[in-house]
């Protein structure tokens, strides 16, 4: 492949699991290996700590980022660590600037858009977003925010890769009949993106020594990494919005593997959506309580009026951790007040993972400290 001058492309193979899974061809104007300076990119905010003594916890996420300015706070940079383990890691951004140039070389990210709209300029092409949206951009995929007005992003970063489950797969990769949504459903990113420049400044984040076993490097490019004219494959960024997932509905409860949507290695992303419950006519349509006895619960509340914790406090913008060894489930009086309900209007992004969740600096910052006791605060049907 030549351009006008006859000069050859220069391809490159970005491919998935040892040139064994996934993969797309790149076609660039000039050699994506030419770097001509590299310096450490100092990370912020990466430690965890243990959830010890165990408890669950009501994190209030809206109380992060009020002291700071928007035009200050980018997608990449101003991320704060809430939760994270050794397969995944949950941070929380307001962000207004654009960011800097970006590659995750640790795993995929799964970012919800909260709130906000933008495009998502990368290697790849210009990749639109709006609030509702998962952008999934893959492993070490150059890209940078550029946000369109005041973004609210849920960042879910990968320790390896993040796709639908395999259940709602065929053989050859086509997403089945009963799968909840369909290849229509995600879009990637439209045309080629060209940019122009040199001694461009990449941040690129990648296993080492630091905390949690992830460094960060600055690379700079002789040239500018956006000069793909052309690329292939099945490999590749693109959006899904959560509106368009079509919920699964029983005659009684379903359970929460019913509401997913990704996976990853050793952890599941799941939402709920505004829908129709179970229509028994002795149903309890709020979740029984339950140990998920190999799994922490995360559940990130965004939208609509969340049956089971009404009385706990929690609101639009809270995340609440239920870890492994601990029963849970809805409030006290939760059960009654569901009983005869037709519809639940309510949106959440759930994060269950089968290793221990560790608490980040943010998180410490707006643990409300008291949710762990709002069940026996409401017990006997007194108020929550």
């Amino acid at each position: 492949m030549r351009d006008a001058d006859g000069r050859l492309h220069y391809e490159e193979l970005m491919g998935e699991e040892g040139f064994s899974s996934d993969s797309s061809l790149l076609y660039h104007r000039e050699i994506p290996s030419a770097i001509v300076a590299t310096a450490t990119w100092e990370l912020m905010d990466q430690a965890t700590a243990p959830n010890h003594p165990l408890r669950p916890i009501h994190f209030t996420l809206h109380d992060l980022f009020r002291d700071s300015s928007p035009d200050g706070t980018d997608a990449v940079t101003s991320r704060r660590l809430v939760l994270g383990n050794g397969d995944v890691r949950i941070s929380y951004v307001v962000a207004g600037a654009i960011s800097p140039y970006y590659r995750n070389a640790i795993g995929d990210e799964c970012v919800y858009v909260e709130s906000g709209s933008g495009i998502v300029e990368t290697v790849f092409g210009a990749l639109p977003y709006r609030t509702g949206d998962y952008v999934l951009i893959p492993r070490a995929a150059t890209h940078r925010w550029v946000p369109a007005d005041l973004n609210r992003l849920y960042a879910i970063e990968g320790q390896g890769h993040i796709a639908p489950p395999k259940r709602y797969l065929s053989r050859y990769g086509q997403l089945l009949e009963h799968a909840p949504f369909c290849e229509r459903d995600l879009h990637g990113p439209a045309e080629p993106l060209l940019g122009e420049g040199s001694d461009v400044e990449v941040l690129v984040k990648h296993r080492g020594n630091g905390p949690g076993g992830i460094v960060g490097t600055t690379m700079t490019y002789a040239t500018h990494p956006f000069d793909v004219v052309g690329w292939d494959g099945c490999l590749y960024p693109y959006t899904f919005n959560i509106e368009d997932y079509m919920p699964l509905t029983g005659k009684v409860h379903q359970p929460p593997p019913a509401h997913q949507v990704f996976e990853g290695n050793n952890f599941v992303i799941c939402n709920f959506v505004p829908r129709k419950v179970d229509y028994h006519p002795l149903a309890v349509p709020v979740p029984y309580y339950h140990s998920n006895v190999d799994s922490d619960e995360v559940m990130f509340y965004v939208g609509g009026d969340y049956e089971a914790r009404k009385g706990s406090g929690i609101d639009i913008g809270s995340v609440t951790l239920h870890p492994g060894g601990h029963a849970h489930g809805p409030q006290p009086g939760a059960m009654e007040r569901s009983l005869g309900a037709e519809f639940f209007d309510e949106l959440a992004v759930m994060v269950d993972t089968f290793r221990p969740l560790e608490v980040g600096g943010a998180g410490r910052t707006v643990d409300d400290g008291v949710y762990a006791y709002t069940w026996a605060q409401g017990r006997n049907g007194s108020p929550g």
